[in-house]
């Protein structure tokens, strides 16, 4: 289980100083985000699917220093109603494609979140059905417009050589937990697994480590990241909260550092449980931390991370000086 960083946290470093920074971290695999949501800070999108030269310089800036990919990232809401919703699916297209000219065999995304009906412009996220109106929506849109998306997309993915799907497993999505994970992978095949984020499940209310165990070999990738129950708000106005990340001091719940929500107990037993569900691939540090500077952030995570991960890092300069 290789220690990842999804580099968009760094995205104010140039590629090459980026880079150096994870090797310094010891850092073994990056995600790097495509476009879509991501700014793409690392990644020239179509410069790299235009030249092969190019294509091989950056592959050997990152081999060169020991690194690898573990994915390339391009999420966003392919299914969204609008203009937005088609260049959203173009991205991912060429991520795909991208893929499979370096070789990288995982693609991370979200499954998409449609409008409300045929004739709706808003992605409408449907969490408290309870009118006959309601479950007509979600059937409208995971028959009508999700499942034929998913079905021509992991074709196009698996010609472009791409292995696996990882779908996120976010909010103001309709695969947001196994169940909806399940659903679409019964209709599809196994080309779509899950990205494994626990911090999604923290604020959702539910328990990552059942839920691993759940998702057995469904897991194709996975994030490290945290979430942090705010007592004292939480406890008044429950987990729903809909202010803005940046309003973090009354937030019912906000992402931290790897660390500040879970101690370091919690993740050796979520990390171990993992990988008894038989998950081998890297795990891949997402810090979304907004009380403190990135690179702190970063490192601080890493910290844990490295402790935490079952397997033997005494040979990396940050576990040393942890042992210290």
């Amino acid at each position: 289980m290789k220690a990842g960083l999804v580099t968009d946290i760094l995205g104010f470093m140039p590629l090459e100083e980026m880079l150096d920074t994870c090797v310094d971290l010891r850092f073994e695999a990056l995600e790097l985000g495509c476009g879509n949501w991501s700014k793409a800070p690392h990644i020239d999108l179509d410069g790299l699917l235009e030249s092969a030269v190019k294509r091989e310089k950056f592959v050997e800036a990152i081999k060169s220093r020991g690194l690898e990919i573990a994915a390339l990232n391009c999420s966003g809401n392919q299914l969204d109603p609008t203009e937005e919703g088609k260049a959203h699916k173009a991205v991912i297209e060429k991520t795909f494609q991208l893929a499979g000219l370096l070789g990288v065999e995982t693609v991370v995304m979200m499954s998409g979140c449609p409008s409300g009906g045929p004739n709706d412009v808003t992605p409408n996220w449907l969490t408290h059905p309870i009118l006959p109106s309601h479950f007509k929506i979600l059937e409208w849109q995971w028959n009508e417009v999700a499942l034929p998306y998913w079905e021509k997309a992991v074709k196009v993915a698996e010609e472009r050589g791409v292995k696996k799907i990882a779908i996120e497993n976010l909010g103001c999505n309709l695969v947001h937990n196994p169940e909806t994970l399940f659903k679409l992978r019964n209709e599809v095949g196994d080309m779509v697994g899950m990205n494994f984020d626990p911090s999604h499940l923290f604020w959702m209310g539910g328990d990552p480590i059942a839920a691993a165990r759940a998702l057995g070999s469904a897991i194709y990738h996975v994030h490290a990241k945290d979430v942090r129950i705010e007592r004292g708000v939480n406890d008044i106005h429950g987990l729903i909260d809909v202010k803005p990340m940046e309003s973090f001091a009354t937030r019912s719940w906000n992402y931290v550092a790897l660390g500040y929500g879970h101690d370091v107990g919690y993740w050796k037993e979520f990390f171990t449980v993992v990988k008894m569900a038989g998950y081998e691939g890297p795990v891949v540090l997402e810090m979304e931390d907004l009380t403190m500077e990135p690179l702190t952030g970063v490192k601080k995570s890493m910290d844990v991370l490295k402790e935490a991960l079952p397997r033997d890092f005494k040979n990396t300069r940050l576990s040393l000086s942890i042992s210290k």
